[in-house]
C-alpha cells in the first residue's frame, strides 16, 4: 500500500437500515451531523435505505422500495407503448 493516501480520522460510526431499523457499528470516515445512542453510548448516525439486513439479494425476498415515485413515473412516460 502506499503511505499518506489513506485518511486517518477513522470513528466507530452507527449505520441504521430505514426500511426495517437495524443497526450496526462500524469504523468510518463518513461525515454526519447526526448522533444516536447506541449500547449505551452515543455515536455518530449514518441513515441508508437498504443494507444487508433487507436487502433482496441477502434475505432471498423481494420487497419492492420506491422512496420517489420511480415506477409511477415510469409507467406515466411509457403507457403509450402499452398495447
Amino acid at each position: 500500500m502506499k503511505n499518506g493516501i489513506h485518511p486517518e480520522n477513522y470513528r466507530l460510526v452507527v449505520f441504521k437500515d430505514m426500511s426495517n431499523d437495524e443497526m450496526f457499528l462500524c469504523k468510518s470516515t463518513a461525515e454526519t451531523k447526526d448522533t444516536i445512542e447506541y449500547e449505551g453510548q452515543e455515536y455518530p448516525l449514518i441513515k441508508m435505505e437498504i443494507s444487508s439486513t433487507s436487502h433482496p439479494f441477502y434475505t432471498g425476498k423481494t420487497k419492492l422500495v420506491d422512496t420517489a415515485g420511480r415506477v409511477d413515473k415510469f409507467m406515466s412516460k411509457y403507457k403509450k407503448f402499452a398495447k
